[in-house]
């Protein structure tokens, strides 16, 4: 993945590379990305931008539930596009470059993941804070009977509101609403039919499509990248001993 942007008048790039198949979830997991740039710019300024853009991406996806030990971000900056210092609207910029950069190679890892066929952006919605907000979307995201259900293209509200309902968050069911992409499946906690579901159902044979939860409870967002699990991850993981 790649971004291009100008500081000052100066041009400068991102590039970034990164493998991962399995064991991902926060913090990261059997990851290894290396970033580099030719943008000028200190140390500590990068480190932070990096911090931050790591957090609303690699730390937003999952593949099977596992972490390993040896996960790491690397990014190096040459200095060789010798521009100015950066403004504040500068280092904006560089900072939105750079997430685009990582939220890219975070939905290529998730797509790429053991047995994956299918992409799923689990968005949280109206949540009460931004912790539950972060929770309630890893719950579901990490959830085997929620990754099956997408396999299988089976809208199954039920295993999302179970899930729900064992993260532990500030939650009323009868104002839960659930979407699969545009498509209304559950709403005050009830669902909304079979033709409903059949239209998400047809959504759900793509590749890639999001699950859009509504908690009604408060005003913060929160999304974490996922994908179902399939016959091929387990045969992956059991003729072999890793």
């Amino acid at each position: 993945s790649r971004f291009e942007g100008r500081a000052g008048g100066t041009p400068y790039r991102i590039v970034g590379f990164a493998k991962g198949a399995g064991m991902i979830m926060p913090n990261m997991a059997t990851m290894l990305c290396f970033v580099l740039s030719d943008i000028r710019i200190s140390a500590g300024d990068m480190e932070t931008e990096l911090r931050t853009c790591v957090d609303a991406t690699f730390n937003r996806i999952t593949v099977d539930g596992d972490t390993s030990t040896n996960d790491m971000v690397l990014m190096l900056a040459s200095g060789f596009a010798e521009n100015d210092p950066l403004t504040e609207y500068d280092r904006a910029t560089f900072s939105e470059g750079l997430k685009s950069v990582l939220w890219d190679l975070s939905k290529m890892i998730v797509r790429d993941g053991e047995g994956a066929t299918k992409l799923v952006s689990v968005e949280v919605k109206n949540a009460f804070s931004l912790a539950d907000a972060g929770i309630a979307a890893r719950t579901v995201a990490n959830s085997s009977l929620v990754k099956t259900a997408i396999y299988g293209q089976d809208p199954n509200w039920g295993r999302i509101l179970a899930a729900l309902g064992r993260a532990n968050i500030e939650m009323k069911e009868d104002r839960v609403n659930i979407w699969i992409d545009d498509v209304q499946i559950v709403s005050g906690g009830l669902g909304l039919g079979a033709a409903q579901e059949n239209k998400a159902k047809e959504i759900m044979k793509g590749k890639e499509f999001a699950l859009v939860i509504d908690l009604g409870q408060g005003a913060f967002d929160d999304r974490v990248l996922t994908c179902d699990l399939t016959h091929e991850y387990i045969s992956i993981n059991a003729d072999y001993r890793s």
